[in-house]
Order: C-alpha cells, then structure tokens, then sequence
C-alpha cells in the first residue's frame, strides 16, 4: 500500500512542479511519470525495510 500511495504523491508533485515552470502537457505528464516512478520506488524500498523490521 505504502509504494501506491507513494506513486500518487510523486504523480501530484510531479504535475505541480511542471505547471510551475509553465511546460507543455507532455511536459506535466512527463514529470509526473518521472516523479510518480521516483518516489514509488521509495516507497517500496521503505515498504520493504518495514516487513524486514517487523519480523
């Protein structure tokens, strides 16, 4: 659960830091996606850590 919430919160800050620096809608979509994957894979990796310290 923790690595989808994660996803959403990179997409959302993604398309907020490229409306920021007024790009294109490939640009918003673009970022997002980046984003989204970026901190996805954080929250995988603590998502990970976290079973690894409850057994």
């Amino acid at each position: 659960m923790i690595p989808l919430i994660t996803f959403i919160i990179g997409l959302i800050f993604g398309w907020i830091r490229s409306v920021r620096k007024n790009g294109t809608l490939f640009d918003h979509l673009q970022y997002s996606v980046v984003h989204g994957l970026a901190f996805g894979i954080i929250g995988l990796v603590v998502s990970i850590i976290l079973i690894q310290l409850i057994q």
